[in-house]
């Protein structure tokens, strides 16, 4: 995971990630906001990517950061081609989004 800007977002979101379809790797960039009093603290985000069953395939984010822009890559050269789904989650955030995988 990499901190891409020392700016802090008004606002938690999560981007599609890019390129999308994809063929190994991929990128997910995600915003992590300040708390809704104004003060500076480090969130518990969690970002997952799930196959279409709904089973966890891997674990890219687990961990307190603080407000800020992230991105991490995503590697699926051992999985098969197909629909995946990436989750952000935190306190007080959750969004879903899909990416395809084609080799």
């Amino acid at each position: 995971i990499k901190n891409i800007s020392t700016g802090i977002p008004t606002a938690f979101s999560l981007e599609q990630n890019y390129p999308n379809p994809f063929n190994p790797k991929t990128v997910i960039r995600f915003d992590v906001m300040r708390s809704p009093t104004g003060a500076i603290v480090d969130d518990k985000v969690v970002l997952k990517v799930y196959d279409v069953m709904g089973r966890e395939v891997e674990t890219l984010v687990n961990e307190k950061l603080a407000p800020g822009t992230y991105e991490t890559t995503f590697d699926g050269s051992k999985l098969n081609s197909g629909v995946y789904f990436y989750r952000l989650q935190t306190e007080r955030f959750t969004e879903t989004k899909r990416m395809t995988l084609i080799k």
